[in-house]
């Protein structure tokens, strides 16, 4: 597997973006990611590289909720900022994602957005290639109830 990690910047931001919902804390988590990433060049192993950067980064985001007092916690709104809403081009395919559970909401954008592979997700989140497929199944079973077949082909 050919890795560019340049390229897997912006990915990276999508996913703080995603958790955190704010975009200078998820540029300052992006940075950190890349840095602690960087630091430790006995892990540049390339086979489990973009699995470390997703684990970094999701430990950062998980970090910086623990941090934040419960008012300081992003509303489930939708603002004409939302990264997603322009990285996922329907407003209305944005709200059946919101009602996706977060792993599979998080699952989803790794998937078809970032272009995470199977495998890399699988032991992101502890589980079998299989298990992973079966819960994007799930996810996107909930999506075509929720929008209707024609929307999302």
């Amino acid at each position: 597997m050919s890795f560019d990690i340049e390229d897997q910047y912006d990915k990276i931001y999508r996913y703080c973006y995603l958790r955190v919902r704010n975009r200078e804390i998820a540029e300052d988590l992006t940075q950190e990611t890349f840095l602690r990433y960087l630091e430790h060049p006995q892990y540049h192993n390339i086979d489990k590289t973009l699995q470390l950067l997703y684990t970094i980064a999701g430990n950062l985001c998980t970090d910086e909720f623990r941090k934040r007092k419960p008012s300081e916690l992003p509303e489930d709104t939708v603002s004409d900022e939302d990264i997603e809403e322009t990285v996922l081009s329907s407003f209305s395919l944005q709200q059946a994602l919101d009602r996706l559970p977060q792993e599979e909401r998080e699952i989803i954008l790794l998937r078809y957005i970032n272009e995470v592979p199977v495998n890399v997700i699988g032991r992101l989140y502890n589980m079998s290639r299989f298990a992973v497929s079966r819960k994007i199944k799930k996810a996107l079973d909930t999506l075509h109830n929720t929008l209707g077949k024609e929307e999302l082909q």
